[in-house]
């Protein structure tokens, strides 16, 4: 029975060692966004300013560990064998559910996650005992309510507070510098940089760690006996400092912004390590303690009260864990794609926006629309004339190829370093992606970066990251109650059961990962596409990008035209719910592309667009028609096959039959010909296009005398003529699409816009 435990301890250590590796790639976001989407300095420099911050961090980091140990349950009434199971579940559920969410790009909360599967699987224990159990217990003694409301609490609380104040902190920030920060750093730069890195210091090297394993009694009284005196030091020391650097033209902002990163750095790896290894740890002490005492008693006779003390974790394991945690930044290419997700919901300028339009996210920004324009009204016009002046976005002072300005970034960093240091302090385990998250996109309002063609985009992508957050909640506690429930009753044979399955779904996540990152490469395009100032690379880009969105309409259109008419003929109803909903979706794709489109045209000169515009925009048009023809294509045979009405009879199905074939045809031939840019043989499949339509009006003419002659049901041959009518606009579409992509694509095309 000890050789068991002995490996599930190991196995919970190769777990956290896979924890740690998935952990940072979720939440290096969290420290690096504001510094990558600044350009303070190199992705390389920031990389190993945050190094440092997390290594340093991690080693030493020992004061959270307790949440792990006796935060959520009461040791002293849990057994050995108890409390393995509970940790076993929780490093099971924690480490697939981490890499889903990293898999899918959504930043979601390591805090959130471990403590809501310490709950789940303590909640399934504690029913245990207290129903089949001889243990007297009630849920009140089994868990630690007290600590955990005040845990789940201390988290989403700070969700409002780190909002609020960064939209506060940073308005007050714009209205000092403005947009042209440049112009007024005369002597309010040296402050600013003062009670930043004064702020910084005091409250990440002192206050955030007072109780780690480096800090002795006699140090943290001096301390706190000296607080008014160290932080009055610090903040003449460091306004001096950057007042001299401001007059050596050294960027005081790109300082705050990399002490911020390093700071943001160690206060993540100080708050969050419990989250990676600190359920490891519980179990490593709890089996120390029950070899070394409880053999006796066996495992399910020895309680764990051991777990009450304060964690004394040993040094090597802290940096060991710093190691690891350093190698996950610097390797994991998650990471990279999750800080692009933040990054994209906090720039300042127009871009491809990567969420669509919800109602909730409309109806919030029309309630705030009418909450300025009350605001507006009664604020006076000398008041709101000379605001307008400090938030003049023409003077905005970027970086080359920045999202949003130092000021910030700064204002980002400083304060979310604040508030994570000062729930380390208190021994909460605060969110780093909540708090980070909600002060970047507070940040990013206060500055006006929402305008209103974004806000409902921005919005929605923010509320669907919170979902993410709260769906992490449910799912973790869900899934780890009921995996604890199946090692308690299963033992060896679920653990085995339930390790296969952890490998299998992180070997399926890294492989959707895979193609994820294949579908986001058009992203990148138009990412290159409003960063390049050169018109010809703009063009060439714009080209490559209308070849990959007009073959996949193509091939949207191709693979659901052949669907629908396939499905109807055989009424499968699933198929042409399938294809509905398809249609839907691409509907939304057809809507972005337009407005990615729109946004790239005006990165080119104005010969260009008058050459080139008008076939751009033509050729989306009837990328958008050929999914509209679909959607109506397929309405009415769903409809028709919904309700159960008569069928096609035989010679329609053998006469569309045949026809759709060749469509189908003529689809997969646009499509590659549009793919590889290649037309030379447009004149052939104009010419089969001509002859399907004229194919297609022989059917209708023939259902029309059919019709007369009234040998047929009326509601089949409605929707024999709605099929005949949309497949002759799809043909006619993709021709059309053809001839003006040929025209977009040509480089040296003599033909003008009529």
């Amino acid at each position: 029975m000890e050789t068991m435990y002995l490996c599930i301890v190991l196995f919970l250590a190769v777990l956290a060692v896979f924890d740690l590796l998935v952990g940072v790639a979720n939440d290096a976001v969290n420290f690096l966004n504001s510094s990558v989407g600044s350009k303070a300095a190199s992705f390389r420099t920031m990389l190993v300013l945050a190094s440092i911050g997390v290594f340093i961090g991690a080693s030493l980091s020992n004061g959270m560990m307790d949440i792990a140990r006796h935060g959520i349950y009461q040791p002293q009434f849990f057994y050995f064998d108890e409390v393995m199971c509970i940790l076993l579940g929780v490093m099971l559920t924690d480490v697939v559910l981490l890499d889903v969410f990293n898999t899918m790009g959504l930043p979601t909360s390591t805090t959130v996650s471990m403590v809501f599967e310490l709950l789940g699987g303590t909640f399934a224990l504690a029913l245990v005992k207290t129903l089949g159990g001889g243990d007297a217990y009630s849920m009140g003694q089994l868990i630690n309510t007290d600590k955990a409301l005040q845990v789940i609490m201390a988290i989403f609380v700070s969700v409002a507070i780190a909002f609020f104040f960064g939209m506060l902190v940073q308005y007050i920030a714009r209205v000092i510098f403005t947009y042209n920060y440049k112009k007024h750093l005369k002597y309010s730069i040296a402050l600013f940089g003062g009670v930043a890195a004064t702020s910084i210091i005091y409250f990440m090297l002192i206050k955030g760690l007072k109780d780690s394993s480096f800090m002795t009694a006699e140090v943290n009284d001096w301390i706190h006996q000296h607080s008014l005196l160290i932080m009055v030091g610090l903040f003449v020391f460091f306004t001096i400092l950057m007042q001299i650097l401001h007059w050596c033209r050294v960027n005081v902002f790109k300082i705050v912004v990399m002490m911020g990163t390093f700071a943001l750095a160690l206060a993540f790896a100080g708050n969050d390590l419990v989250n990676f290894i600190g359920v490891p740890l519980a179990g490593y002490d709890a089996y120390t303690d029950y070899m070394a005492n409880g053999q006796a008693a066996g495992t399910d006779g020895w309680l764990m009260g051991s777990l009450l003390g304060s964690a004394k974790t040993p040094w090597y394991f802290l940096v060991a864990a710093g190691c690891v945690m350093v190698y996950a930044l610097w390797t994991s290419k998650k990471a990279h794609n999750v800080i692009q997700t933040e990054v994209s919901l906090a720039r300042q300028d127009e871009g491809e926006e990567g969420f669509g339009s919800t109602p909730i996210a409309r109806r919030l920004v029309r309630y705030s629309m009418n909450l300025a324009n009350g605001i507006s009204k009664i604020t006076p016009e000398r008041t709101k004339a000379w605001l307008d002046t400090r938030f003049r976005k023409e003077e905005l002072t970027l970086e080359d190829g920045a999202a949003f300005d130092l000021v910030r970034a700064s204002v980002n960093l400083v304060l979310s370093s604040l508030l994570i240091a000062l729930g380390t302090s208190l021994k909460l385990p605060l969110s780093t992606t909540y708090v980070t998250f909600m002060v970047s996109m507070g940040t990013s309002l206060a500055d006006r970066a929402w305008g209103r063609d974004s806000a409902v985009y921005r919005i929605t992508g923010v509320l669907s990251v919170i979902g993410g957050w709260f769906i992490t909640a449910g799912a973790a506690f869900t899934i780890c109650f009921f995996v604890t429930l199946f090692i308690h009753y299963g033992s060896a044979v679920a653990i085995i059961i339930l390790i296969a399955i952890a490998i299998y779904s992180l070997v399926h996540s890294q492989v959707m990962y895979k193609k994820r990152k294949q579908k986001v490469q058009a992203q990148d395009t138009v990412r290159q596409i409003m960063q390049s100032e050169n018109n010809d690379e703009v063009l060439r880009l714009l080209r490559q990008h209308t070849r990959e969105e007009l073959g996949k309409v193509l091939a949207f259109t191709e693979e659901n035209f052949e669907r629908t008419v396939t499905s109807f003929l055989h009424e499968n109803l699933r198929g042409l719910r399938r294809s509905m909903g398809s249609v839907k979706f691409e509907k939304q794709l057809v809507k972005q592309m337009k407005r990615t489109g729109t946004l790239a045209m005006s990165r080119l000169d104005n010969n260009t667009v008058l050459d080139k515009g008008l076939y751009y925009f033509q050729g989306n048009d009837f990328a958008s028609e050929l999914v509209y023809s679909i959607g109506r294509l397929c309405e009415p045979c769903l409809e028709h096959i919904d309700n159960n009405f008569k069928p096609l009879d035989a010679i329609q199905k053998g006469e569309f039959g045949d026809v759709s074939e060749d469509i189908t045809n003529l689809l997969q031939t646009s499509k590659q010909a549009v793919s590889d840019n290649d037309y030379n043989n447009l004149t052939d499949i104009i010419r089969k296009a001509n002859e399907l339509n004229g194919q297609l009006s022989h059917l209708k003419r023939g259902e029309l005398q059919r019709i007369q002659s009234q040998s047929g049901s009326i509601k089949v041959s409605m929707v024999y003529l709605t099929m005949i009518q949309e497949a002759q606009n799809v043909v006619t579409y993709t021709t059309n699409l053809l001839k003006v992509s040929r025209k977009f694509q040509a480089e040296d095309n003599e033909e003008k816009p009529r």
